[in-house]
């Protein structure tokens, strides 16, 4: 048993390791293992997914999913993160890149990802390139991919392998919630706390900007003076387009620069059911002997209508 733990933890951090060596070689600043290493479960009480602790702005998601499966069956869940392709963000060196998806998927207790195996090739095709894990060794019906290229995965697909209630027996034949998430784009704030250089910068005190240096990295060091001659500064980091200029007078809290934000982060949810194979036998049944009463009674009905005009007739 203890050998069996050891290998699954062992999986488990082989996992990571790959999920992050994929992220490196995608240059991409969205890292899925943050809230992995952060929280234990991604979803609060409240219904939030952890990833829109980092990713502030909103945009919509859609989750398309079959509305019922078999047990033991293999199925798709896609999570479609639409955006415009020819937008670009500022990335973590201050220049402009392409923006990058992710998606996180919470499924019922017993559903998993499905074994290789066990993918169709349809969809190996669809995903090749995308790695998909399980967000701990714990929740393994809770699956993670990201950071990828969103000018060729803008449709996340997860294969999926429902369970056998009649070989687990905490699974029954019941309807269960499914919930999806999806980002395009860098976070505002890094686990940390720390703003991300895709924000709004902000005057730390009202007064007239005296000076705006520049370094060597692109940063910009806009220095304020108050009525009062105190002399406070706010950093700018590169990449980011300034709204002021050497002279003007600013409020307290009043934006430096233009919003970089072009992503976001939504959530949406749906129902899945667990189909019993023997209710769709008995349903099957039930329509059968239906359409063949129905057949009964017609035919009964044309003989009943033949007596009664050779009666007439007699």
């Amino acid at each position: 048993m203890a050998t069996n733990k050891f290998f699954k933890s062992l999986l488990f951090a082989l996992m990571i390791a790959i999920n992050l060596f994929s992220v490196c070689i995608e240059d991409s600043s969205a890292y899925p293992v943050f809230a992995q290493q952060n929280y234990s479960n991604p979803r609060a009480a409240n219904g939030k997914l952890a990833c829109a602790n980092c990713h502030l702005n909103q945009k919509a998601i859609e989750i398309e999913a079959p509305q019922a499966v078999l047990p033991n069956s293999v199925f798709e869940v896609e999570v479609k993160v639409p955006y415009d392709v020819n937008q670009q963000q500022i990335g973590a060196n201050g220049k402009k890149a392409d923006l990058n998806v992710g998606g996180i998927l919470i499924l019922p207790d017993g559903f998993k990802l499905a074994a290789k195996s066990q993918i169709p090739d349809t969809v190996k095709a669809k995903n090749k390139g995308v790695f998909i894990s399980p967000y701990s060794a714990e929740f393994d019906n809770i699956l993670v991919v990201g950071p990828i290229a969103g000018k060729t995965h803008q449709e996340l697909i997860f294969p999926v392998v429902s369970p056998d209630p009649e070989k687990d027996s905490n699974v029954k034949y019941l309807t269960y919630p499914m919930y999806a998430g999806g980002n395009r784009g860098r976070g505002q704030v890094y686990p940390t706390g720390e703003k991300s250089n895709v924000n709004i910068f902000t005057a730390p005190q009202p007064g007239q900007i005296t000076e705006i240096t520049t370094s060597e990295k692109g940063e910009a060091n806009v220095v304020i003076v108050d009525s009062n001659g105190t002399k406070t500064s706010q950093l700018v980091p590169a990449g980011l387009t300034l709204t002021v200029k050497q002279g003007d007078v600013v409020k307290v809290d009043q934006a430096l620069n233009l919003d970089p934000n072009v992503g976001g982060f939504g959530q949406e949810e749906t129902e899945i059911v667990l189909q019993n194979p023997l209710r769709i036998i008995g349903y099957l049944a039930f329509c059968f002997c239906t359409l063949l009463t129905q057949v009964f009674l017609i035919i009964k009905k044309k003989q009943f209508e033949k007596v009664q005009a050779a009666e007439l007739n007699f």
